[in-house]
């Protein structure tokens, strides 16, 4: 019969440690919770000695039967895409909620992915958890595909017993996220596209045809007119012949700056005060400003409520929101949070302090903390929030859309009526000259 090693709480708080003999965890932790104590960790104890070294020789077996002794594994890198990770969820917590046992269930997922980083790392948990570690313990490896989040919602899942149940909240959890961002990108994917082909038109017009209208007005000795002047020196430069020591033309800084500004965005956020300082900006920026700080409650009061539902304890649970929230301003905020209620204080309090959220927030939270059903109070705050982005980022869509054509209109309006009056001049002196000629 399998050996448990298992860490519970007794009655008086005190953390307890010791083993158990039981068929499965599940029998292990009704053991455990019969004994007047309230387990927080259960493991079964992986077999040592000969069994072991005849159970390690069997999956090496197994992996060279499969492989020939060659890892098929395509190289990858970076993280596993949230749509896969998602995928995956939902189809281990049917499988999980249909009586499969977890092995066997990790095995059909594996199998059924493609050649990728996913599929080499269910391999590896597949060998952690039939080797006796926990599925919590073998996903924790690793982090690129497994975030904190994910593995300590998974290991309250197994101790509670109710791993589906937990596998179908991480499941909603991440659709719900993923589907915030889609909208978000979706919502931007027009007004990009429109000011990235717009700047090429621009550009391509300064490089080529302002210069070509420039020796025309040359030919003709006509005063130009200082728009016609500026515009024509704005051409030079995009062209590189603005002065003879310009060396790089213009239109390479046009092409290359949102590539060099968006390198140095991504390394300015690497270092504490670079983060800091963007989050904050970003906050109290004019329209952007509330959709970013709406986003944000809306992930942290889903993270931590998905958590708090799942049965992490509420400290931990905050720390993981906290590191999990992409936002300086919240991480600050959480932490005095995190600090308060270590001091046996309210939760409300010093989120209400630290203004990062509306009054309604706060006092949502404060009713939810008055009747214990924090979690229920949390995730009405997030869909709430949800919707609320959902339509402002329409209203900024309808509200970009005419503000572009008018920024677009004025340029082309102002290189037009820049050529045009130079014209009007040549147009005018020839008529004067055929009138001249005319009355001689």
């Amino acid at each position: 019969m399998p050996t448990f090693a298992y860490e519970a709480l007794n009655p008086a708080g005190k953390n307890q440690k010791g083993t158990i003999e039981a068929p499965s965890s599940e029998d292990a932790i009704k053991q455990i919770k019969s004994q007047g104590l309230f387990p927080t960790s259960v493991r079964e104890q992986k077999i040592r000695g000969a069994n072991q070294e005849e159970k390690a020789g069997t999956a090496t077996a197994k992996k060279k039967k499969k492989g020939g002794g060659i890892n098929l594994a395509l190289p990858s890198f970076g993280r596993v895409p949230l749509k896969r990770m998602t995928l995956f969820t939902r189809q281990l917590s049917t499988l999980q909620d249909a009586g499969l046992p977890l092995l066997r269930s990790l095995q059909i997922l594996e199998q059924q992915q493609k050649p990728g980083k996913l599929k080499s790392i269910l391999g590896g948990v597949c060998e952690d958890v039939e080797a006796g570690s926990s599925l919590s313990d073998a996903l924790a490896k690793h982090p690129k595909a497994f975030d904190r989040l994910y593995c300590k919602m998974v290991a309250a899942g197994e101790v509670g017993g109710v791993l589906d149940v937990i596998l179908q909240r991480l499941a909603d959890f991440m659709e719900k996220g993923q589907r915030l961002r889609r909208r978000i990108k979706g919502a931007m994917i027009y007004p990009t596209v429109v000011i990235t082909i717009a700047v090429a038109i621009v550009t391509g017009i300064m490089y080529y045809v302002i210069p070509k209208f420039q020796s025309i007005f040359e030919d003709f000795g006509v005063e130009l007119p200082k728009l016609t002047r500026n515009l024509i020196s704005v051409s030079q430069w995009v062209a590189g012949t603005y002065t003879p020591n310009q060396t790089v033309p213009g239109a390479v800084w046009i092409v290359t700056s949102p590539v060099i500004l968006f390198v140095f965005f991504k390394l300015l956020r690497k270092t504490t005060f670079g983060r800091a300082s963007t989050d904050i900006v970003r906050t109290k920026l004019p329209i952007i400003g509330p959709l970013i700080k709406k986003s944000s409650i809306a992930r942290f009061t889903r993270t931590l409520g998905t958590l708090v539902a799942a049965g992490v304890p509420i400290l931990e649970a905050i720390m993981i929101t906290r590191d999990t929230s992409g936002n300086y301003v919240f991480e600050k905020a959480l932490t005095k949070v995190h600090d308060s209620i270590r001091e046996g204080e309210t939760f409300a309090a010093p989120l209400r302090e630290s203004k990062v959220c509306d009054a309604i927030v706060v006092n949502m939270i404060d009713v939810g903390e008055e009747t214990g059903d924090l979690d229920v109070m949390l995730m009405k705050i997030a869909d709430n929030y949800d919707e609320e982005v959902d339509v402002a980022v329409s209203s900024l869509l309808s509200l970009l859309e005419p503000f572009m054509v008018v920024i677009l209109g004025g340029i082309v309006g102002t290189i037009v009526l820049a050529l045009f009056l130079p014209l009007v001049s040549m147009i005018e002196g020839v008529a004067g000259a055929n009138k001249k000629g005319g009355g001689g």
